[in-house]
């Protein structure tokens, strides 16, 4: 018989950001092992009939000092941080696409409500003008697949372009598509990450009648707790992160600096609740386990969770139950924290901005805190590496994230 064909490892190579907390790689990343939250007063609008009246906002950021007036005004702002946070991804990783076979550079962007700040537009010109006094640019910008579209053509990246939405568990499950892109030779390169603006009305307003903000009044750097028995629910963030896949001896052989190796990823649908989680996390270990089986290693090699952690009822009990059933007595060992405290919740986006958490402390050897982390919340038992980073040699580190409709993702990454 012919010997099995080796896999193809996969390398991170490049992180672009733009998050409340940070738009450079070492800003983002000593605001979240020093516990420095973005969170602050709503300032994008008028909340003061609403509940909730704080967000981690993007600060001091002017869509014009990266790209032309015009196309930064026909652009919705969550595409502007997902096109500038891509160039950023791509610089940082030393590629010169101009240079290299394009065909075999594709774009996988996650994003969940990125066109409903067109579909917005469109309907206070209807309401207001009629119909022809909406922009053309709401027809490109009002389907959620617009995103991926134009970063490929901001980079000239021609493999293919998609956008997925699996709500919040978007930013991990992109992670898996360009990782078997890159297994399955389809190509070499993927610029990968998610995008999301989500801080304009109509939402701001629907996530109040869900209660599953934050309603805290005090300092909003306080306000999300995850794990905690205060916990109220989460703060509202923006913004985007993207990071370069690249094929492991394709970027060895230019010398490219590696953040960490791509190990694995896993995917389940519960089908149990439209927002609710299965009470006994089945999703979760489901994907837990598929990640496991995709990157071939043990469980014991896992040193650090980034879990989902939204500070929600339901959330923080489900995904400690579900981490404490998968790795049974060897739970006691793991490191779990949230980072959200610090970047706020950024929906569709936030699995991505954690997976370049975990691929930072790979890399800088430190697992990061979870901030406001004081008296653990009952079926909260674990490890939450409460208000404090800590430097520890890290193997392997785990991103979970879950999304609306019983979606689950499991990314696994690993020191190279």
């Amino acid at each position: 018989m012919p010997p099995t064909p080796q896999r193809r490892r996969v390398a991170i190579t490049g992180i672009g950001i733009i998050a409340p907390n940070g738009t450079t790689v070492d800003q983002f990343w000593q605001t979240i092992r020093e516990g420095q939250s973005a969170a602050g007063p709503l300032t994008r609008f008028d909340a003061t009939e609403m509940p909730v009246k704080i967000a981690c906002e993007v600060k001091n950021f002017d869509p014009c000092d990266f790209m032309d007036k015009k196309v930064a005004r026909r652009l919705n702002l969550s595409i502007v941080y997902g096109t500038v946070a891509a160039e950023r991804a791509v610089a940082d990783a030393g590629l010169d696409i101009s240079e290299m076979d394009a065909d075999r550079i594709g774009v996988v962007e996650a994003s969940s409500v990125s066109n409903v700040e067109a579909t917005v537009k469109a309907e206070d010109a209807l309401i207001s003008k009629g119909y022809k006094s909406i922009s053309l640019f709401g027809l490109i910008n009002g389907y959620v697949g617009s995103g991926s579209g134009e970063i490929a053509l901001k980079l000239g990246a021609k493999g293919h372009a998609i956008t997925l939405s699996t709500g919040s568990a978007s930013g991990n499950d992109v992670m898996g598509y360009a990782l078997q892109m890159i297994r399955h030779d389809e190509v070499d390169v993927m610029i990968v990450g998610g995008a999301e603006a989500p801080i304009i009305p109509p939402l701001w307003g629907t996530f109040c009648v869900g209660k599953v903000m934050s309603r805290q009044t005090g300092d909003p750097k306080k306000a999300m707790r995850p794990f905690d028995a205060s916990r109220d629910g989460f703060v509202c963030g923006e913004g985007a992160a993207f990071l370069v896949f690249e094929e492991l001896t394709h970027a060895l052989a230019r010398g490219a600096k590696i953040y960490a190796e791509v190990l694995g990823h896993g995917r389940a649908c519960e089908s149990y609740h439209p927002v609710a989680p299965h009470p006994e996390g089945v999703g979760i270990l489901r994907a837990m386990d598929r990640a496991f089986k995709s990157a071939g290693i043990d469980a014991t090699e896992i040193d650090y969770v980034n879990a989902h952690g939204t500070a929600t009822d339901a959330n923080d009990v489900v995904e400690s139950l579900a981490l404490r059933a998968f790795f049974g007595p060897a739970a006691q060992r793991l490191a779990v924290s949230s980072t959200k405290p610090v970047t706020g919740h950024l929906m569709a986006a936030a699995g991505a901005l954690e997976t370049v958490v975990c691929a930072l402390a790979i890399k800088r050897q430190e697992i990061p805190m979870t901030l406001n982390h004081h008296q653990p919340a009952p079926g909260c038992d674990l490890d939450y590496v409460a208000n404090r980073s800590r430097p520890y040699p890290i193997r392997a580190a785990m991103n979970l994230s879950s999304g609306f409709g019983g979606k689950n993702a499991c990314l696994l990454l690993g020191k190279v």
